[in-house]
């Protein structure tokens, strides 16, 4: 078992007003698998993936990462559970528009002290070759289709090598032939061993992970 939600909770507060976004969440998750997460927009689909990916911490409930229960961990801890177990695929790409896909790939190492710059490099560029752009690897964002910038994206979220990638709306912002060389990555990713949880409002994609979870109200359903 790589990931164990129980009973989650998370409910915002709008000035006095308490809006919950999710409301007793039970969710387990194989290491391998690869989930798609559906759901309507406020269905508590997105809220979920920050919580899976530290990024947010439940109002309620023990959320278990390869069996540490991450819930109550302070802001420093969760930031060393991100960089080590957790890479990072969102919508935009996220990259830096005035930094090259190399350097980008390598900006999750920029605090890794045991790793040489020499390191950082090589890892980089087989990430790059591994995701088909080993001959793009000097070029900036602007110089990148869509699909090429989120292929960049997604060697940035493998340079730590995590168990884990979390994928939100990774193909909203492509073109179908991009969607499908994107879905195709994360497929070879997932057979490799690397569990894969996408957020996503296409049924099309959702098709290409082993299982889905449909959310609605805060609630799986």
């Amino acid at each position: 078992m790589l990931i164990e939600l129980r009973e989650i909770k998370k409910i915002y507060q709008l000035g006095e007003v308490e809006v919950p976004a999710l409301n007793g969440v039970n969710v387990s998750i194989d290491r391998g698998d690869f989930v798609a997460i559906m759901g309507a927009s406020g269905s508590g689909k997105s809220t979920m993936l920050n919580i899976l990916g530290c990024l947010d911490q439940p109002t309620s409930g023990e959320y278990f990462i390869e069996g540490e229960d991450v819930s109550k961990l302070g802001r420093d801890a969760l930031a060393r559970i991100r960089n080590r177990k957790i890479g990072f695929v969102f919508q935009s790409f996220n990259l830096l528009p005035r930094t090259s896909a190399l350097e980008n790939v390598q900006l999750p190492l920029m605090y890794a002290q045991h790793t040489t710059r020499a390191v950082k490099h090589e890892r980089a560029m087989k990430l790059l070759a591994r995701v088909g752009l080993g001959d793009r690897t000097h070029h900036f964002p602007s110089q990148l289709s869509g699909g090429q910038q989120q292929r960049v994206a997604i060697a940035r979220a493998l340079i730590n090598e995590p168990p884990l990638i979390l994928a939100d709306e990774p193909t909203g912002n492509l073109d179908s032939k991009s969607s499908d060389e994107i879905m195709k990555i994360l497929n070879d990713l997932n057979n490799d061993g690397i569990t894969v949880i996408m957020v996503t409002h296409e049924p099309d994609v959702a098709q290409r992970a082993k299982r889905q979870i449909h959310m609605k109200d805060g609630k799986v359903v």
